[in-house]
């Protein structure tokens, strides 16, 4: 009686497991005839183009950021409080303009201070000379001794007097040369700042130009004069032309590698330099080489083989071998049996 009762359940299981295994094998098929019809069909189609005439350059392709030959960070040779300042951040201002200055009070008594040594020390210099004037054969040691501990001391005051005017002369800062003033770090007085401490930034907005660095094979390329166009990170829809104003002759200092500065001049025609910041990245477009006229087609469709470089013509399987010449990003020159209008096959 048991056995009779487990016959249907195990026809219902194997209904079941038979059923599962219908609907698996026609997964595995769709997805083969899937594959068959319609991925391969894309993935394996063939791409054409005609062969264009017109323009190539070849161009190289460096990264820097806006820099300026007049910009300044300005400050005092010592330390002190800000006593007065007459600048503020955003303003223009004129060559020689007083922009900022430190109380005077502590640096004019170091300096009188510092010149009153200075005198005493030539007075008892003096008197000491006067003393062995007449001992110029036969100075005694104790007398030489004494005359060079003197004059030493003397060296010093005026050493010492030297710095103290230094630092009371330099207690304003001025501007440089006309432009604007950047950055002021302290718009207000009775700041004690530190000598290390930059107080003012001024820029001449007119002298700004981009700054690459080129490595030793691609700085052979490069010569004053070449025509540069200038696409900056923050204004990628805009493009500023430019042209090479400098090229060093020695490495740039402070590089992992060797590198030499590329000053590229902006066309003064062609922007505004009030708009552009120093420091703003982007890439300078140095054209190599550039070709009016000639047969191209995308460097896609250049194909080598150990005969050379050919194109596949009229038909995926007809290998036409070419020359190429002036090689470009978006574009290569074709030399060879190739004429305008001719499709090519990648």
């Amino acid at each position: 009686m048991e056995d009779t009762k487990k016959i249907p359940l195990l026809k219902r299981i194997w209904g079941r497991k038979k059923l599962l295994l219908i609907i698996a094998i026609a997964l595995v098929v769709g997805g083969f005839l899937y594959q068959r019809l319609v991925i391969l069909p894309k993935s394996t189609a063939v791409e054409t183009a005609k062969v264009e005439r017109g323009t190539v350059t070849e161009e190289l392709v460096l990264s820097g950021e806006i820099n300026a030959d007049e910009y300044a960070k300005l400050t005092f040779p010592t330390s002190g409080e800000i006593s007065w300042v007459g600048v503020k951040e955003g303003e223009t201002v004129k060559k020689g303009q007083a922009l900022t200055k430190l109380n005077t009070t502590v640096l004019n008594t170091t300096f009188q201070q510092a010149r009153a040594t200075l005198r005493a020390a030539e007075a008892t210099v003096e008197n000491i000379h006067d003393q062995v004037k007449d001992h110029t054969g036969d100075e005694t040691y104790v007398q030489k001794d004494t005359r060079t501990t003197a004059e030493a001391a003397k060296d010093r005051a005026y050493e010492a007097y030297v710095a103290a005017e230094y630092n009371l002369r330099n207690s304003t800062l001025y501007s440089p040369f006309a432009g604007i003033a950047s950055y002021v770090a302290h718009p207000f007085s009775g700041v004690n700042i530190l000598l290390s401490e930059t107080q003012v930034e001024v820029i001449n907005p007119q002298t700004i130009y981009f700054d690459v660095t080129a490595d030793q094979d691609e700085v052979i390329d490069l010569f004053t004069g070449q025509q540069v166009n200038i696409v900056l990170d923050s204004i990628t829809d805009e493009v500023l032309e430019g042209a090479v104003d400098f090229i060093s002759y020695t490495p740039k200092a402070g590089e992992s590698g060797t590198v030499y500065k590329i000053k590229v001049k902006l066309v003064k025609d062609n922007y505004d330099s009030k708009k552009y910041r120093i420091g703003m990245t982007g890439d300078a477009k140095f054209i190599l080489q550039e070709k009016e006229g000639v047969i191209y087609v995308s460097p896609k469709f250049v194909s080598s083989d150990n005969k050379g470089k050919y194109l596949k013509v009229g038909k995926s399987s007809n290998k036409v071998y070419v020359e190429v010449g002036v090689e470009g990003e978006d574009r290569v020159e074709i030399k060879g049996d190739i004429k305008e209008g001719d499709t090519v096959y990648d």
